[in-house]
This record gives structure tokens, sequence and C-alpha cells, in this order.
């Protein structure tokens, strides 16, 4: 008697929208490859064996070239909070465009005094009665936050967590642990890296209450023994984003902020990908996972839509220190990044992104268990809100990881699609964290799709 094989999932369809795409008159892809190839960096990569060319975006949906419509479940790499062109947020650029592109903050413009003002107002205290540097990226912005913590206390070494990535300049390289993202010339030393709690392939996993502070006591015995006993800083993502959406354990930054503060250091939490609300449970990740409050608050990415922008949010007696000595940054705080990034968090507190990243991530997560009772493959389904990792593992006991599998995952929801991260230490992870105005159909595409791909990988 021979069995029946499951059948084929449903290719699904994309919900509707109202939306036209514009058409496109500019260059062939093949010609953009071309040109690509001859002018740019050899180091540029890009996504799919056939890449995608975006020439439009509305909300969650992009646009290739030829009025295709993808879901965008990246985000830009998590960069377009509110959704890409959304009305209200290019309104409130285009205006000020139209009044003044640039100026720097040697003179008095308002935009950046009132963005300033509600930002701060969205964090804990004492950090919303501190102040707020501006810089163009998440890089330059954790950079500046290293380069702070080391002139405020005076101390040198800094602790990063192992499967880190905290940006592309020589410092935040230096402390990023992902061999892929390393500069290819030795790093300074003074910077050294503590073991990455992670709970699914770690020691101590999901079902030990006590792994926090277990995992914890490797930066304590760090401070022990690869420092003098005194440390500049500690940084680390509640939950890192190119590492492969690891979230850290509760009671974790509890104790390794004691550790850190009692050697003279200071807490910097990365929030460039976990920030403004999309961890659900809270605006800010240290918040959601920690029940802690840094010293320091790097952003970047969702901060503006999309436009390069950054800020670091530093307790007022840090900042102090930093008044010493001339510190400049020609293009941060410029009145447009300043309208866009003031627009978006307008937005994203008007329409209560941080509930809808809630909700819909909670219908989401539901979704992806689903599959992963279905798929053996799905080692692994976590994070918080609307930023999901989803660990790709060969068939059978061990969770060996499968990056060939993850790869040909990610090429098929392309084709059906979607479009999705992909990364982690072994390049095993999916990355989800779309723009925060998708909906729970938008879900069931995403799902629908991942369950097509799975199937024909069986």
């Amino acid at each position: 008697m021979s069995i029946a094989p499951s059948p084929k999932p449903r290719t699904p369809e994309l919900p509707p929208f109202a939306h036209t795409p514009t058409p496109y008159t500019g260059p062939t892809k093949a010609e953009v490859i071309a040109l690509r190839k001859q002018h740019l960096t050899p180091s540029l990569i890009t996504y799919y064996k056939d890449p995608v060319m975006i020439v439009e975006g509305k909300m969650q949906y992009l646009f290739d070239e030829t009025g295709r419509r993808y879901l965008d479940m990246f985000a830009g790499i998590v960069t377009v909070s509110v959704g890409h062109c959304h009305p209200k947020v290019i309104e409130a650029t285009k205006r000020q465009t139209d009044l003044l592109q640039h100026t720097t903050t040697i003179y008095l413009n308002p935009t950046i005094a009132l963005f300033a003002q509600k930002l701060l107002s969205t964090l804990p205290a004492p950090l919303n009665d501190g102040v707020v540097y501006f810089t163009s990226s998440g890089s330059e912005a954790n950079d500046l936050a290293l380069l702070m913590a080391r002139a405020y206390t005076g101390h040198f070494d800094v602790i990063a967590l192992r499967n880190a990535y905290h940006g592309m300049s020589n410092f935040t390289m230096g402390v990023s642990a992902l061999s892929n993202w390393k500069q290819p010339v030795p790093q300074g030393f003074g910077i050294h890296h503590a073991r990455l709690p992670d709970r699914y392939r770690g020691q101590w996993g999901y079902d030990d209450q006590d792994a926090g502070r277990k995992y914890a006591e490797d930066v304590q015995d760090l401070i022990k023994t690869a420092t003098s006993g005194s440390v500049a800083a500690f940084i680390a993502e509640p939950i890192q984003g190119v590492g492969g959406t690891v979230e850290l354990p509760p009671g974790y930054l509890k104790h390794v902020y004691e550790y850190v503060r009692a050697a003279g250091g200071l807490c910097i939490s990365d929030e460039v990908q976990t920030g403004f609300g999309r961890t659900g449970d809270a605006f800010w990740g240290f918040e959601s996972v920690g029940g802690v409050t840094p010293d320091i608050v790097t952003m970047a990415k969702g901060i503006g839509n999309g436009i390069p922008l950054a800020a670091v949010v530093v307790k007022r007696e840090v900042a102090q220190k930093m008044a010493q000595k001339l510190h400049f940054n020609t293009y941060g705080g410029n009145p447009v990044s300043m309208a866009q990034g003031l627009a978006t968090l307008d937005v994203i507190l008007t329409d209560n992104m941080q509930q809808r990243a809630k909700d819909v991530g909670t219908h989401l997560f539901r979704g992806l268990r689903s599959l992963q009772s279905k798929h053996p493959i799905l080692g692994d389904v976590r994070g918080r809100g609307l930023m999901i990792g989803v660990e790709i593992v060969e068939a059978g006991p061990g969770k060996q990881p499968s990056p060939t599998r993850t790869a040909a995952i990610h090429e098929h929801c392309k084709d059906l699609g979607v479009l999705v991260g992909k990364g982690g230490l072994n390049g095993n992870v999916l990355r989800i964290k779309p723009p925060m105005c998708i909906t729970k159909d938008d879900c069931d595409f995403l799902c629908g799709a991942l369950d097509i791909a799975c199937t024909e990988l069986a």
C-alpha cells in the first residue's frame, strides 16, 4: 500500500492593493547590471541569482521595472518603518525641501529642536532629560557613542557580543563580530567579545529560567581576566539584527549592566533595528528584553523611514564631556532629514505603530509556528513584534545549520512575490522585519509562500 504524498500548497495571491505603478522608461536591468559592474565598487552585493531591480515603492510593497509587485518583508534592511513613500512623510519632506535643503547646526533652525524634544519624550528617565546628537548613519552613531564612552570614563576597553553587527566604520567593524563584516586589516586592541546568549544553540536554552544570569557571567569574567578591571563601555543590540535575530534572554542585561557599571563603564543599547516600537511590547528594545535603562542609546534606519539619519541619545553629564572640545557634523541635523524624521515619528506615535507591530506580529508568529510544526527544517522561530528570525536547519536531529536550504527558500519566496532577508552566523536565518504598516493578510501571504518553498525542498 503506497501513501499518497501531501498535496502541494496552493500558490498564494498578493492581497489587493490600490496603486498603479508608474511606467518605467529608464535603462534595462541588463544595462544597470553592466553599469554597476563597471562603475561601482566590487564589494557591493545583490540578493538573488537574478537580481531584482526596484524602481518604485508604496507602503509595504515594492515594484520592479516591469511593474511586478513584491511584498517587502525586509523593509530595506529594517529601514522603512512606516511604509515606502508614506504620504504624510513625503509631504513633510517635500515642504522642507521647497523651503531649505541644507544648512548646518552653526545656524538656528526650528525643526531639529522640535524633533529632539519629541524624540527624547519617547525614552524613560533619565534619558528623557538627556541630549541628542544627530548623525547620518548607524555606523556613525555607534562610533560616536563609543568615543563618548571612552572620553567620559577615561577607560579604553570595550565589550561587545559575539555575532554582533554595529556598523561599517573602522571602530564599529572592530566591535562587530561576524567575520563577513570585518574589514581586511587588523583591528585595534581593547575590544573584547563576550559569549552570545543564544538560547537555541547555546548551553542554556529557552527552558532555563536563569539563562540570562548564567550567560552574563561571561561578561564578568572578561572584565576580570581580559581588562585592567575597568572598562569604557558595553554595547549590544537587544535583539541581534544581522546576527540572526537572537534575542537577549530575560535578566541578561540587568546583570551585565551591573557588572559593567561596577567596572566604571557605560552601557550602550544599539537600537538601530529594534527601536521605534518594532518589538511591539515597548517602544525601545532594551525595555522589551531587559527592563533596564542604558546610559547611551543609538538609533538609525527606522528613525527616518529611509532617509540617511541616525542619532545618539546620551545622559546629559556624559555629553558635557564632549563640550570640552569641538565636535561638529556637517550633515547631522540638516533640515530635510529632521523634517522627515519628525514626520516619521509623528506617524509612528499617531498611528500607534507599536501596538500594530504587536498585534500583526502576534498573528505572524502564530502562522510561522504553525509552519514550524509542519516543516522540521524550520528549526527556530524567534524575536518579538515585527522583528522575527526563522532559523533553517537540516532535517533530522542536531540542529545542523542549512545555508543551502536557506538560500533556496530565499530565492523561491522572491519568485512567489515576497522579499525577505537572510543572515546569522551561518547564513541560515530568514530575517523578517517588514514596514510596520503591513496587514494580517500580508502575513498570510508570506506564510503561504514559505509553505510552498519548504514543501518543494522536502
